[in-house]
């Protein structure tokens, strides 16, 4: 995705530029920690040898991951009565293998991973597009396929530089994870000083700390969960919590955006519906999830910006709510 005023046009981008300069913002923020390991890597020789390594093995990788999403959520197609045409294995693994040989030459020359994500946006979010123009629970299948074929080139990468790598990785989940172009596209079209949008603001750079603090607080409340790939304090199960914590938000940002919840309905619902009892992640957990997040919303926004999310926010509790998955329902 593209957000220069030629390619946009002057009122998209007069709304359009702010909301994603603010989420590259977050990166930044987000990335400050990382910037000592990654100006420690001999970049001209390093990592330009690990991309090339990896390169190589990303037609096996792709195969695999796809055969641990098949595995992981072939069932799920039945379940959910799931068009299996609308989901191409040949199709997925080849958009695959493209995004991550381009995140890995983005490694190699050391681009920075917010200009990386600026890069990459338009195809993600074009990939993202394209599966769920028909159907948006396809969503699940795609998502799962490009994080296993990250964990794998993850598996395959020095631990000393996992962090650095990890974190072109990220990129690729976000976009994937979460309705970003759709964000940018419902931002384009409110005014710049517009409430909703101004409230979306206010608390979109704050994302990753907000959702880290939730998952902190998570692992407290519950410190001896185990989903099917092991505790909640596993670092890489750490990253991905503190992901769907993000996800939510902003799919929060978008029913304030467009003012309706569909995006809730149509993708975030059954995207968890389908993902997190194969992943045996608990509807409790999940409602945890949701009320620290309320939580953070009313204490870090004004009380006219916050009333922007109470109705999405009600929607959303009540979708997750007991009486429509008990405590015990798996």
């Amino acid at each position: 995705m593209s957000f220069s005023p030629e390619e946009t046009g002057g009122l998209e981008a007069a709304a359009n530029q702010p909301f994603s300069q603010a989420w590259a913002k977050k990166y930044l923020r987000k990335l400050a920690e990382c910037d000592d390991r990654v100006e420690a890597l001999n970049r001209s020789e390093i990592a330009a040898e690990l991309a090339t390594t990896l390169m190589q093995t990303l037609r096996t990788t792709s195969v695999q991951a796809w055969a641990k999403t098949e595995a992981l959520l072939s069932q799920e197609i039945i379940r959910h009565q799931i068009d299996p045409q609308l989901i191409d294995p040949w199709a997925v693994t080849k958009d695959a293998h493209q995004i991550y040989q381009t995140a890995l030459s983005a490694y190699a020359q050391q681009i920075s991973p917010p200009k990386f994500s600026t890069w990459i946006a338009k195809d993600l979010g074009d990939i993202r597009q394209k599966y769920i123009a028909d159907d948006p629970r396809v969503i699940g299948f795609i998502s799962m396929q490009f994080h296993y074929s990250g964990q794998i080139l993850l598996q395959l990468t020095p631990p000393t530089q996992q962090p650095s790598l990890s974190v072109y990785l990220k990129v690729i989940d976000d976009h994937l994870y979460m309705p970003l172009q759709r964000a940018y596209q419902a931002a384009a079209k409110h005014a710049y000083d517009a409430p909703p949008l101004q409230a979306v603001q206010r608390i979109l750079p704050l994302c990753t700390e907000i959702a880290t603090k939730i998952v902190e607080r998570v692992m407290q409340l519950y410190p001896d969960y185990q989903c099917s790939t092991g505790r909640l304090d596993d670092p890489n199960i750490r990253i991905s919590s503190v992901r769907d914590a993000e996800m939510f938000q902003v799919y929060l940002w978008v029913c304030i955006l467009e003012n309706n919840i569909s995006a809730v309905q149509q993708e975030l619902f059954p995207l968890c519906v389908m993902l997190y009892p194969r992943l045996k992640v608990r509807w409790d957990l999940v409602r945890q999830l949701i009320e620290l997040l309320g939580i953070e919303i009313h204490s870090r926004l004004e009380p006219q910006q916050a009333a922007y999310f109470v109705p999405y926010y009600q929607s959303l509790w009540a979708m997750f709510s007991p009486e429509v998955f008990p405590d015990n329902a798996s």
